[in-house]
């Protein structure tokens, strides 16, 4: 299997999840890494069985270059918030473009830039998606190994709420904590509320999530949910959080 490892608008950190395990990828059979720039210094950039791309789409140019890994690729598969839903770079979809200016004030930083910083499946077509900011290295592993064995990755069709159970933690609700748990896609294996804090989103909304029971729970304990979502699923999923707020509430 031969695979490219790509990076667009984004920090790095998912592909750093590929560097925890390349001692274990050297080992597979079949197994062939052909470009990842920022793991090896010899690519070859030609046909990929899988591509693995890490990014928002957020330039003309990565319009370009993303519909030319599209071709090459059997299967695409999106890792990480930024791929999924833009990340961070999403954020300024819905902010002033002259308040961001002013940050870097010396540098056009708005040449060649898309005016939102989008997914890559509003791109491409995306055959699989792996979610986390950054995504996990167990869930990484998991997917390859599936895919080298013809079976289907594991679809975490279920919310943190049940991985939290799996662990027997006490849940943070319970406790009269805040947590996005009974809202947010599983995959992380609980991370956060294992360690007694509560679950701020970043594996984007769990699609069958019941928001209205979640909203009517966070009134009742005199919790503001628009603040605690938007201040913490926001800058992760900025656009999941958009689709909240029109759909549900």
């Amino acid at each position: 299997m031969r695979v490219g490892i790509f990076k667009f608008s984004s920090c790095d950190g998912c592909q750093l999840s590929f560097i925890n395990l390349s001692g274990e990828l050297a080992e597979l059979e079949n197994f062939s890494i052909d470009y990842f720039l920022e793991g090896q210094s010899v690519n070859n950039y030609e046909y990929f069985d899988f591509s693995f791309v890490e990014g928002s789409v957020s330039t003309t140019e990565e319009i370009e270059r993303i519909k030319d890994i599209r071709e090459r690729s059997k299967v695409l598969v999106g890792i990480g918030a930024c791929a999924v839903s833009g990340g961070v770079q999403s954020i300024r979809n819905f902010r002033n473009i002259d308040d961001i200016k002013t940050v870097y004030n010396t540098v056009d930083i708005t040449k060649n830039v898309l005016e939102n910083a989008l997914p890559i499946s509003q791109v491409v077509k995306v055959d699989f998606e792996i979610r986390g900011c950054p995504v996990s290295t167990d869930v990484v592993k998991d997917f390859i190994n599936s895919i080298l064995i013809g079976k289907s990755p594991h679809n975490y069709n279920y919310p943190v709420c049940l991985e939290c159970k799996r662990r027997g933690n006490i849940c943070l609700l319970v406790l009269n904590k805040p947590c996005l748990g009974p809202i947010t896609t599983a995959g992380c294996n609980a991370l956060c509320p294992s360690v007694n804090r509560g679950c701020y989103g970043c594996f984007g909304p769990y699609k069958d999530a019941n928001i209205e029971a979640f909203y009517n729970l966070f009134k009742e304990k005199g919790w503001g949910i628009r603040d605690f979502i938007e201040n913490s699923l926001n800058p992760y999923n900025h656009l999941f959080v958009e689709k909240l707020w029109k759909q549900n509430l």
